[in-house]
Order: C-alpha cells, then sequence, then structure tokens
C-alpha cells in the first residue's frame, strides 16, 4: 500500500504542478523543453554508481527546485519559477511511473521498485 501512495502521491505533484504552471503564463513550450532535463544527472553514473546515485538523487529531491521557487517569487522571476516548477513536475512525474531515488548499488535499484 504505501508503494501505491508514493505513486498517487507523485501524480498529485505533477498534477499540482502543471496547475501553478499554467497560472505563471509562461510558454509552454518552455515546460516541454526542460521536463527531462533533470535526467541529465545521470551522467554522474560514468563516473562510478556511487556519485551517480548521489548526484541523481540531489536532482530528484524536491529541496533544491522548492528552495527556488520560493526565492524566485521573492525576486519576481517568472522564467525561474517556471524552471523550478518544471522541475517539480519532473520529479512528482517520475515518481507516478515508479523511478525512484537510486541506491548506490546499481542504477535500477530504486527506493520505489526495481526498475
Amino acid at each position: 500500500m504505501s508503494k501505491q501512495l508514493l505513486h498517487i502521491e507523485g501524480l498529485v505533484v505533477f498534477i499540482t504542478s502543471l496547475y501553478f504552471y499554467n497560472q505563471i503564463g509562461v510558454s509552454w513550450w518552455v515546460f516541454f523543453l526542460f521536463l527531462l532535463v533533470p535526467d541529465l544527472s545521470m551522467l554522474g553514473y560514468i563516473v562510478n554508481n556511487k556519485i551517480g546515485s548521489k548526484i541523481y538523487n540531489i536532482f530528484h529531491t524536491y529541496i533544491l527546485p522548492l528552495f527556488l521557487i520560493i526565492f524566485s517569487m521573492i525576486l519576481e522571476q517568472n522564467l525561474m519559477l517556471a524552471l523550478s516548477i518544471t522541475w517539480v513536475a519532473h520529479i512528482g512525474m517520475d515518481r507516478t511511473i515508479g523511478y525512484g531515488l537510486k541506491y548506490s548499488s546499481d542504477f535500477k535499484n530504486t527506493h520505489l521498485q526495481k526498475v
């Protein structure tokens, strides 16, 4: 049941991100252009699994994008806000389909399932 809740939570985050993105009035091409950018963090796996999992996990937790959302709202930077919301949407999308945070043992081992 808890695994299903994490998938549902990811879907709620994704849908909520779409709603808020729509509210800020930035073009949707920006959203689609940057939606998969956090996956570039997989390049850390070129070094090794330990480094790769750490870099991947840093870019696939909500901490940095939520901080950037607050920061961009304070500075009234709509583009930064749009990119931050897109980042949150990416993480929610990943969780919805079962991609979770990575264990250093193997890229396919995540906190949600083995991919």
